[in-house]
C-alpha cells in the first residue's frame, strides 16, 4: 500500500488546537427504502400527501419509484444528529403509511413485471415533468427494476479553516488558490477511496441473498439457499455485484478521477454525445418524451459511481458546471447497503468509520489513477462483494496478490492516528472504539452484517420472509416511538410548507417543456 507523504502534517493535526477544527466536519445521510403492502409486494398507492411535496420536501422525498421514498438528514456539525433526525423521519412516516411498511433490505422482492414499477410522479411543473421524463429514461436504459434496489449515502466536508491550515502547512508544496487546493485535495481523497473502498461492503455489506424473482427470469450462477432463494456463500453485498446497481453500458465512458478538470470535461462530453442505442430508443413518441436526450447519459446524475465530488451551484447550475465554476464542497460517498436487522437501516458506528476512513484517504498520497490500476481496483470489489468472507481471499496491490486480511488490518492501523484524531476533536473515545469494534469482524467473519443476515435466512427459511419479519417488526418498534409535541409540529409545518411551494411552482408561468430542457443543457 501506499504511505503518507505528510506525517508532520498528521502530527500537527493531531494536536488538540488543530483536531479542534475537525469539529467543524459537516454530514448528512441520504436513505432510501420501498414502501411494500402487507403480503410484500411493492406499494401502487400514491406517495402519502401527509408526508408533503415530494417535489419540495427538505427531508422526504422518492428517488425513482413512485413506492421508493428517500430521507434526506440536513447537513450538520453533530455527529449524532444525523441519525437521530433520520430517525425521527421515519417515526413520522410510519404513522402515515397505512397498512404499509419500509422494505428492510436493499434488495428488492416480488416487484412484478418491470412495466408495472410506478414512477415517481412530482407533479405537473416543468421542473416536475422533467424529473419524470428522466427516470422514464433509466427505465428504458437499464430497466425499472435495477432502479428500485435501496441503498445509503453519507455526504461529508471539511470545514473552510481546516482547509486553509492545512495549506499554510505547506505540505503539498504547490501555490494554489484556496478553493483549487481544496478541489485537488478532495480529488486525491476520491482517488483514495477508489483504493481502498473494498473494506466498506465487507464491514458493512448486508445483501448477500435475493429473490429469485428479482431477476425476472435471468440466469445466475448463485446457488439456491431455499426455493425462491439465491445466494452467495460469501457474498457480503450483491447490491454492489454484476446482480444488482451496476450499469455496464457505461463502462465505455472512462470518466477520470485524475483531476476536476478530467472529470467534468467527461461528464460534460457523455451528456453531449450521441449513443446508437438510446437514439434507437427515441426521444420522443409524438408529444410524449421518452427520454431527456439520446446521449450517453441524460444528465450527470446518471453516471454511477461509489462516490462523487458534488457542489450546490449558486444559480441552480448544473453538477459538472458548478463544479467547474465553483470547485468541490462535499463527497458523496454511495456504497453502503441498509442494515435489514436495524430499524432505520445505518448504525452509528458507520459515521465514525467513515469520518476515519475518510480523513486517511485525504491524508495518504494519492497519485493519478492508471488505467492498470483502475481495474485492479475493479476486481478488488468484485471479488470482495461476492466473496468477501471467503477463508484465504486474496486481493491484487500492485499487480502482486495478498491476503485480505492482512491488507484490511494494515488499513485500520493507519485509520488509528485519524480516529485518535476526531476523538481529541471531541474529547471521546467514539472514534477509534468504533475502529476497535469493526476490527474484529476482520478475523472474524460471522460477525459481519452479512454473514448475520445469512444466518436469518437460514433460519427463516429465505430471504423474503427474513425481509418480511424485520420490515413489520421495524415498523412495530418504530410506531412505539411517539415523536414529542414540538417535533411533531415542526415536521406537520415542513409538509404544509412543501405542499404550498409546489403549488407556488405549479401557479408559475412554466413556457413549453422543450425550452426548459434546452435551458438546462444550454
Amino acid at each position: 500500500m501506499l504511505k503518507f507523504t505528510c506525517c508532520d502534517t498528521i502530527a500537527q493535526f493531531s494536536s488538540a488546537q488543530h483536531a479542534q477544527l475537525l469539529r467543524g466536519i459537516t454530514r448528512g445521510f441520504e436513505k432510501e427504502c420501498l414502501r411494500v403492502e402487507p403480503q410484500g409486494t411493492l406499494a401502487r398507492t400514491l406517495h402519502p400527501r401527509a408526508l408533503g411535496s415530494k417535489l419540495t420536501h427538505p427531508w422526504i422525498t422518492t428517488d425513482y419509484s413512485e413506492a421508493l421514498l428517500e430521507f434526506i438528514t440536513p447537513p450538520s456539525q453533530d455527529p449524532d444528529f444525523p441519525l437521530a433526525h433520520l430517525r425521527d423521519i421515519h417515526r413520522f412516516t410510519v404513522r402515515h403509511l397505512g397498512n404499509e411498511a419500509l422494505w428492510a433490505g436493499s434488495m428488492p422482492c416480488q416487484m412484478g413485471a418491470d412495466k408495472d414499477i410506478p414512477l415517481a410522479d412530482y407533479g405537473s411543473s416543468n421542473a416536475a415533468k422533467f424529473k419524470y421524463v428522466y427516470r422514464e429514461g433509466l427505465g428504458l436504459r437499464y430497466g425499472r427494476q435495477m432502479q428500485t434496489i435501496a441503498g445509503v449515502h453519507y455526504n461529508w466536508s471539511l470545514p473552510m479553516p481546516f482547509w486553509q491550515a492545512l495549506d499554510e502547512s505547506g505540505c503539498c508544496g504547490k501555490t494554489l488558490n484556496l478553493q483549487d487546493f481544496v478541489s485537488e485535495r478532495y480529488f486525491g481523497l476520491i482517488r483514495n477511496f477508489l483504493r481502498y473502498s473494498w473494506l466498506i461492503p465487507y464491514l458493512f455489506g448486508a445483501s448477500p441473498a435475493i429473490c429469485r424473482s428479482f431477476l425476472q427470469g435471468r440466469h445466475s450462477d448463485l446457488p439456491e439457499l431455499f426455493p425462491g432463494t439465491l445466494y452467495g456463500p460469501y457474498a457480503t453485498s450483491l447490491r454492489m455485484s454484476d446482480l444488482g446497481y451496476q450499469n455496464r453500458a457505461q463502462d465505455q465512458l472512462h470518466v477520470s478521477f485524475n483531476s476536476l478538470g478530467e472529470y467534468t470535461s467527461a461528464l460534460e462530453a457523455a451528456i453531449r454525445t450521441p449513443d446508437p442505442y438510446y437514439q434507437e430508443i427515441g426521444v420522443k413518441d409524438g408529444e410524449h418524451w421518452k427520454q431527456l436526450n439520446a446521449n450517453l447519459l441524460q444528465i450527470e446524475n446518471e453516471f454511477y459511481a461509489g462516490i462523487r465530488p458534488k457542489r450546490i451551484g449558486l444559480q441552480g447550475e448544473r453538477p459538472a458546471l458548478a463544479l467547474q465554476r465553483y470547485g468541490v464542497e462535499y463527497v458523496e460517498v454511495r456504497l453502503f447497503d441498509l442494515n435489514p436487522m436495524v430499524d432505520i437501516g445505518i448504525t452509528p458506528e458507520q459515521s465514525s468509520f467513515a469520518d476515519a476512513f475518510l480523513l486517511m484517504c485525504l491524508f495518504r498520497d494519492s497519485p493519478p489513477i492508471t488505467a492498470r490500476e483502475q481495474a485492479e481496483n475493479d476486481e478488488n470489489k468484485r471479488r470482495v462483494v461476492n466473496q468477501g468472507r471467503a477463508p484465504g481471499l486474496q486481493l491484487l496491490m500492485h499487480n502482486r496478490e495478498q491476503p485480505f486480511r492482512a491488507l484490511a488490518h494494515e488499513l485500520f492501523d493507519d485509520m488509528a492516528p485519524f480516529a485518535a484524531m476526531l476523538d481529541s476533536a471531541w474529547s471521546s473515545t467514539r472514534y477509534s472504539g468504533a475502529l476497535q469494534a469493526l476490527r474484529l469482524r476482520i478475523d472474524e467473519p460471522e460477525l459481519t452484517p452479512s454473514a448475520q443476515v445469512l444466518a436469518r435466512c437460514r433460519e427463516q427459511g429465505g430471504f423474503f420472509p427474513s425481509a418480511m419479519q424485520w420490515s413489520q417488526q421495524h415498523k412495530q418498534a418504530l410506531l412505539g416511538q411517539p415523536l414529542d409535541a414540538a417535533t411533531q409540529a415542526r415536521f406537520e409545518a415542513s409538509v404544509q410548507d412543501s405542499l404550498r411551494e409546489q403549488e407556488r411552482i405549479e401557479a408559475q408561468d412554466q413556457g413549453s417543456f422543450e425550452d426548459y430542457v434546452a435551458g438546462y443543457f444550454a
